[in-house]
């Protein structure tokens, strides 16, 4: 994980910048418009780059009552969602296009409760690491290439309580139960993905 600001706009450090956002899956043409745009974007700005954290799993469920399938990959519409995702659809909600859950505090769960629930089960669609989501709220951020705005913490429901057969997850859960953000931009989310703001 990168944990560092980078206020040196110069190309060399923006090389390094570029090398550590986009992995080798990216074809060298793809790389060099991702640059460009990376470029002009820090430039116009004139704010510093932050990694905060990465994608650790993503999942979606394509109806209500599914289990949530873990992927590779995801492919997220600007105001849509995600694609295959039961919430997707035209002028969505802002709130309801994609959902973020850290696995910091997914693990605390496990280790007060004594349980050991899979990420993915906790039915948000990308699991993060090394991120404290609750201070993205009401900010814009970018996960890989997509932009998101985040707008409101996801806090736990009773469906999540009974899919999990959990008593106490309203409660334990109610600050720490993840993000629910609008898609801002159209792209493809990877595991591994930074996330940077």
């Amino acid at each position: 994980m990168i944990n560092k600001h980078y206020q040196d706009l110069s190309d060399d450090n923006l090389v390094k910048i570029h090398n550590q956002l986009f992995p080798e899956r990216t074809t060298n043409h793809l790389k060099k418009c991702y640059y460009l745009l990376l470029i002009d974007w820090v430039r116009k700005t004139e704010r510093p780059l932050f990694f905060m954290g990465k994608v650790l799993e993503i999942g979606i469920s394509k109806n209500k009552g599914d289990k949530i399938v873990s992927l590779n990959d995801v492919e997220a519409i600007k105001g849509k969602g995600l694609v295959g995702e039961k919430h997707f659809k035209e002028d969505n909600e802002k709130r309801r296009q994609i959902t973020l859950i850290e696995i910091e505090n997914i693990n605390h769960y496990n280790k007060i409760t004594g349980t050991t629930i899979p990420p993915i089960n906790f039915l948000r669609n990308i699991v993060t690491e090394g991120i404290r989501l609750n201070e993205l709220v009401g900010k814009e951020f970018f996960i890989g290439t997509v932009k998101v705005k985040a707008h409101d913490l996801c806090k736990p429901c009773k469906y999540l309580q009974e899919s999990l057969r959990q008593k106490n997850i309203l409660k334990e859960l109610l600050y720490t139960g993840g993000l629910r953000c609008e898609i801002l931009s159209s792209g493809k989310i990877y595991i591994n993905d930074q996330i940077i703001s």
